[in-house]
């Protein structure tokens, strides 16, 4: 609706500028954007305000003349001038209601778009170092991660979805000398356990499937443990195929699923690390200084230079992230976006910096980034800290056992990635409308339980004269709601926004349930009964399409 009106504005401009009242470089960009107010019509636009100075007219008088230029239309009932200038739509009834004839038409390709133009896109999330099981700031990148790879595939982009491990450097080897020392007999509390080393129970577990010489089938390798306790190297890879295996589960407990799954060993095993560092060096961006290698990151806007390779030797962590993101363009993804924990936030400007000075023709600002802040949760108003599995923090699993896959993925997914996330244990596990997964769910399976009361399946079309019914404010309030969704999804996927399709579905149901409370849809009038079925399909048709969105099912029953 938003792309029609702004067609006819145009239309009414290009007619004033053949009439000579308006000259070709007074026209800018025409904006349209719904009001709060009904009463203020359904679309305002500021265009009259926007362009009046180099019109050369008073702002009233150009709307005036804006609204006598605009085409015959049998969408816009009246227009108005208000306030300084500005030009309120109030669409017909016919307009209004068509969009439940669409949604019906449509099925699920409603409030999908063509945005991405089939345009491949890259998504990186969750990406867990392999020393330990899944903690909920991996579950919140995961729940943001994934329904941004569902949104952009609503926006008409063909996304593929990556998990990178960072199977080398100093972590592992904590891990591997941790199951070590369980294998020795050692615990946390001894005072030869290795310093750095991780003190969760899984090690217990760890240490033990190795001794038992179990084997491991990871994505793309299958390991079988030697059980030598001296054999570090052994334990080594055996620990991290463990673990790759019980994150793998989790996530698909948490119904994700990647299309790669990317190590980080692999860029130093290939000498891709090596090259993209000789690289640097050609291009003359790199210097000695007190027997460490450092890039001048200060050329593309760091606030300081920053040491690339320690002077005792090993890179530091961006200098791999270079060459794996020079893999990612070479790979031909002219779109990364990468999801990942706010700790992130100081590698951003560095892996920008060196992919620029690596000369590779990769643009600035390349790749994206939506980075997500900590997870707080709450149980009996107190936070909870550990995870006795874990030993120092709430696991993913942990939550999904508690309250569900459904609550956790909407939850984590609700509040936009920039703001820190209070997740309330107790209000995730209540039934009742203060829950907001529960709030939209009920409203979804309250559709169905009425739809289950008709003598055959309802038509998945409607009459005029059944549209023409919905007269009522509760009828009329829905309406609008549903007819939100469309420009919601291709405003979401511009922004890598998934939580405003969390908020949409709320004031959706919110809508719905004001309706359903104040009219009775199996009415004897058969015509009343067609419209208010109608409108029931169409808002269970948005409702299923959104929480998909989300990843969370739209259960029939409750």
């Amino acid at each position: 609706m938003q792309d029609h009106l702004h067609d006819l504005i145009a239309q009414a401009l290009k007619s004033l500028v053949e009439d000579s009242v308006l000259q070709e470089d007074a026209i800018g960009t025409i904006q349209i954007e719904r009001t709060r107010d009904p009463s203020h019509g359904d679309f305002a636009s500021n265009v009259a305000l926007a362009m009046a100075k180099k019109a050369g007219l008073n702002p009233r008088q150009l709307a005036e003349k804006i609204i006598a230029a605009l085409p015959s239309d049998r969408v816009l009932e009246r227009c108005e001038i208000a306030g300084p200038g500005f030009i309120n739509l109030f669409l017909s009834k016919a307009a209004s209601t068509s969009v439940i004839a669409k949604i019906l038409e449509s099925g699920d390709a409603f409030g999908t778009n063509m945005l991405g133009n089939n345009q491949r896109v890259q998504i990186e999330f969750v990406s867990a170092n392999p020393t330990g099981p899944l903690h909920v700031g991996h579950g919140r990148g995961a729940a943001v991660g994934d329904s941004l790879c569902r949104l952009l595939q609503a926006c008409g982009y063909a996304v593929d979805r990556e998990f990178y491990y960072n199977d080398a450097g100093a972590q592992i080897d904590h891990l591997a000398r941790s199951v070590q020392a369980r294998c020795e007999g050692l615990d946390p509390n001894s005072p030869d356990w290795p310093e750095d080393g991780y003190r969760g129970e899984y090690i217990i577990d760890l240490a033990k499937a190795y001794q038992d010489k179990s084997i491991i089938e990871a994505e793309d390798r299958k390991v079988e443990a030697s059980g030598d306790i001296n054999d570090i190297d052994a334990i080594r890879e055996f620990a991290v195929a463990y673990l790759r295996r019980e994150q793998d589960l989790d996530l698909k407990a948490f119904g994700v699923a990647f299309d790669c799954y990317f190590l980080e060993s692999s860029l130093y095993a290939s000498g891709a690390v090596d090259a993209a560092v000789e690289q640097l060096n050609r291009n003359g961006f790199t210097y000695e200084e007190e027997g460490a290698l450092w890039l001048n990151t200060e050329a593309f806007g760091d606030d300081k230079n920053r040491v690339m390779r320690k002077r005792e030797g090993g890179y530091t962590y961006f200098v791999p992230d270079v060459a794996y993101h020079l893999n990612k363009w070479n790979r031909g993804y002219e779109v990364v976006i990468n999801e990942q924990g706010a700790d992130h936030h100081s590698t951003v400007t560095r892996v920008r910096a060196g992919l620029q000075a690596l000369k590779a023709g990769i643009p600035e600002g390349w790749p994206e980034y939506v980075l997500h802040q900590m997870v707080l949760v709450m149980r009996n108003g107190e936070e909870v800290k550990l995870s006795k599995r874990a030993g120092s923090y709430v696991t993913l699993r942990d939550l999904v056992d508690e309250v569900g896959r459904d609550a956790t993925r909407y939850f984590l997914v609700a509040r936009a990635p920039s703001s820190q996330l209070t997740f309330d244990i107790d209000l995730a596990l209540s039934q009742s409308n203060e829950n907001p997964v529960y709030y939209i769910q009920y409203a979804h399976a309250r559709i169905c339980s009425m739809l289950n009361k008709l003598d055959k399946a309802p038509p998945r079309s409607v009459s005029n004269e059944a549209l023409n019914a919905l007269a009522e404010p509760q009828e009329e309030a829905l309406i609008k709601e549903l007819d939100k969704f469309p420009e919601l999804v291709k405003q979401a996927g511009q922004q890598r926004a998934p939580h405003m399709i969390a908020n949409f579905l709320k004031d959706l149901a919110a809508a719905f349930h004001t309706f359903y409370n104040a009219h009775k849809v199996l009415v004897e009038d058969p015509v009343t009964q067609e419209a208010r079925v109608a409108l029931c399909l169409a808002t269970q048709q948005v409702l299923r399409k959104g929480l998909d969105i989300l990843g969370v099912s739209a259960p029939e029953s409750m």
